[in-house]
């Protein structure tokens, strides 16, 4: 035990030294799921108490970051929002990509018309944008958090299928796989025990990806209204509640939600890179 915790931390600290941007987003990433752990604790105010006494107060000693509209505590529903961000994004992210990864590796594995099949259908969805394909799921479905998390993980699971794929039809000629099949294993055995513990590498770096391109997905639905509806904190609310008559009265009300998910995207997607770069045996640096 000690010597995988001292094994876990020398890992951790080369990561660093020779990665420190993917550092500083791992860092990012922490402390958004802190906040979003603790928001109970950390949060000023309850994020759904409305003050229309303190309507469009500006940042100060009260309320550090101001208030909206209704006299909401902006640095309270920021930090609520988070755990909207995050639970919407950690779902539709594991979701998307292990189901991705389940039919990358089985097309791998039995090839064939059922290769066939299965990849026209994944082109047909990957045909459509993102914020495209999610619009239609959402507008089909309505709003509500499962179904945005459905929504964002559809067109998450072709993009996942395909780069999986491409690692497993490697290991289909590999003599372990030949050597199982030969020995009676049945083809679930062969891909759950085989093959899709080989193709954990790609399958880490599309899950970190992701989770940035589902917050921003989720935010862009909730400031459509196809989203996480009122009263529920969310980041994309936060932006849809900073009406354009209110920018210039109460620009913070945009300012910082905005700045939250653009950190938030930011830290998610530098991460995502190095931690391909430290994955990947071509890209590892010496």
């Amino acid at each position: 035990m000690n010597r995988r915790f001292i094994a876990c931390c020398a890992a951790v600290r080369s990561f660093t030294v020779k990665r420190p941007l993917g550092a500083a987003g791992a860092a990012i990433v922490l402390l958004m799921i802190f906040a979003a752990l603790f928001a109970g604790w950390v949060a000023p105010y309850d994020p759904l108490d409305n003050d229309y006494g303190a309507m469009f107060q500006a940042p100060g000693a009260k309320h550090w970051l101001g208030t909206d509209s209704f006299g909401r505590d902006v640095l309270s529903r920021l930090l609520y929002g988070s755990r909207t961000a995050l639970w919407v994004g950690f779902c539709a992210s594991f979701f998307g990509t292990t189901l991705g990864a389940i039919f990358g590796v089985s097309c791998a594995y039995f090839g064939g018309r059922v290769d066939l099949i299965v990849q026209r259908f994944m082109d047909i969805l990957l045909s459509f944008p993102l914020i495209v394909l999610a619009l239609t799921v959402v507008a089909v479905l309505g709003g509500g958090v499962w179904n945005v998390i459905l929504a964002i993980a559809i067109p998450m699971i072709p993009r996942a299928a395909l780069v999986v794929r491409s690692s497993a039809l490697a290991l289909r000629q590999m003599l372990f796989v030949e050597a199982a099949l030969n020995l009676g294993s049945s083809h679930w055995r062969i891909i759950s025990r085989h093959m899709l513990p080989n193709v954990m590498a790609p399958y880490l770096i599309m899950l970190t990806a992701f989770l940035g391109q589902a917050i921003l997905l989720e935010a862009s639905l909730s400031f459509l209204g196809l989203g996480v509806a009122e009263p529920a904190a969310a980041w994309g609310l936060m932006l849809r509640g900073a009406a354009v008559e209110f920018a210039e009265r109460a620009p913070w009300m945009a300012l910082f939600p905005g700045m939250a998910i653009s950190l938030a995207v930011f830290a998610f997607n530098i991460f995502g890179d190095s931690l391909r770069d430290a994955l990947d045996p071509k890209l590892r640096l010496p």
